[in-house]
């Protein structure tokens, strides 16, 4: 099936309402809690077709769970050595984060296994997390460093990792295998990532150590389940963050966000553009820091955007690249090669997009210099990245003609229901199947 979508400039962005579950930790409950002692009770979950896909792979391995339904999954735990040989490859779809964490997971079991993804998954570069699994012990084959992966899984050894590209996910890989290595596992980041899967194993009780920009465990222990409540993902919120600051008369309140430091790049970033959002009823939910976010239009400037915030905000810069074209100065974004390996080239993609709507993008190899002017109508193609779909249609609040936006059904991966909320905020948004 192809989707596109048609927007029309539209009203103020207002309202006040919760955005999905947090989809990186989604997926690390569900890992998690498949390989922890005794039950997990997860709420919040976001039922996106990535973490479905994650679920269905353990299930595919003898994990017992229910649900979910309405955000609610209950899973029986297997223990770190529970697993059962899948009979079937294991389908990740469209998630680069499945197939990267679980490969750090099945490189430690005692049968062998095949990861495939859909036809953009199997695009992306593996080798990043290839390479630090294969130097623990693992053995895996891959096509020319892409997937499909088969891994065949053999005792590790601990490995001490210095990360050349901040990662979260091959961080998290590397911790993962961790746990079935013989000895210490560290893994040093050269800027900080999101910190989940850390946060998550304390929260299961398995010990890892943190110092400054390295994160330590021991391999040998185990998992205990939990309750786990998944505050709303601020990667989704971004694209409201951005409809409500360029869009006139906009006031927006999104409820129970989270805020872990490690994600809230685009916050810091916008607001340095001049953004005007409010956190407010900060508290703690899960060992993550959530607040209700308030945003209201106001008039953005441009930046160079400072290379500490890049692995901040690494996921929402489709988001920023449209506040960049909607500022009233150019931008500068550098340090962001991390970019060309996501669903799609993102920096390649952004710029073609921009340009199709009378923006003037000076593409470059880690990032791009952006000089706004007044987005025309146009169309736009997607190449099935969910968040460029989703970030051109907050830009078309503002264009002065129609936007349609081609390749938009992955959009269900991360964001399922993204189209009614988004008119329900005020976007003239709308979807045409075939």
């Amino acid at each position: 099936m192809t989707t596109r979508y048609l927007v029309r400039p539209g009203n103020a962005i207002k309202g006040r309402f919760p955005v999905p579950g947090d989809k990186s930790i989604s997926h690390r409950s569900v890992i998690l809690g498949a390989l922890a002692e005794k039950v997990t009770e997860v709420e919040g979950l976001l039922e996106g077709e990535d973490v479905l896909a994650t679920i269905a792979a353990f299930r595919a391995m003898g994990v017992q769970m229910e649900g979910p339904v309405n955000g609610h999954l209950r899973i029986h735990g297997v223990g770190l050595h529970g697993l059962k040989a899948p009979q079937v490859p294991l389908d990740c779809g469209n998630s680069g984060t499945a197939m990267r964490l679980m490969s750090g997971v099945l490189v430690g079991q005692t049968f062998a296994s095949t990861l495939v993804g859909d036809s953009s998954l199997q695009k992306r570069p593996m080798g990043r997390v290839l390479k630090p699994l294969t130097a623990m012990g693992a053995d895996i084959q891959s096509q020319d460093g892409k997937a499909p992966l088969h891994i065949h899984g053999k005792p590790l050894q601990g490995l001490h990792y210095d990360m050349p590209v901040a990662s979260a996910q091959v961080k998290s890989a590397v911790l993962l295998a961790g746990l079935y290595a013989q000895g210490e596992t560290c893994v040093t980041e050269p800027a900080p990532t999101r910190d989940h899967s850390e946060r998550m194993l304390k929260g299961f009780g398995y010990a890892v150590s943190r110092q400054e920009n390295r994160a330590c465990l021991e391999g040998g222990g185990q998992l205990t389940g939990q309750r786990i409540q998944v505050p709303g993902d601020i990667s989704s919120a971004a694209f409201f963050l951005l409809g409500a600051s360029i869009t006139p008369g906009s006031d927006l309140l999104l409820e129970g966000v989270g805020i872990n430091p490690t994600r809230t790049g685009i916050i810091e970033i916008l607001t340095r553009m001049g953004a005007r959002i409010d956190l407010t009823a900060l508290r703690e939910i899960g060992g993550e820091p959530v607040a209700d976010i308030r945003v209201r239009y106001a008039p953005l400037q441009g930046i160079e955007v400072p290379p500490h915030l890049v692995p901040l905000a690494i996921d929402e810069f489709p988001a920023l690249f449209i506040a960049a074209a909607c500022a009233k100065t150019p931008s500068i974004i550098s340090g962001a090669e991390e970019l060309r390996v996501k669903e799609s080239d993102r920096i390649a993609v952004m710029a073609a997009g921009l340009r199709a709507l009378g923006v003037a993008v000076e593409e470059r190899p880690d990032g791009a210099v952006i000089t706004p002017s007044t987005l025309c109508g146009g169309q736009v193609d997607s190449h099935g990245d969910h968040r460029i779909a989703m970030a051109f249609a907050m830009a078309g609040q503002v264009a002065s003609g129609d936007i349609e936006i081609l390749d938009c059904a992955n959009v269900a991966t991360s964001f399922p229901g993204f189209p009614v909320l988004a008119r329900q905020a005020g976007l003239n948004l709308e979807v045409f199947a075939s």
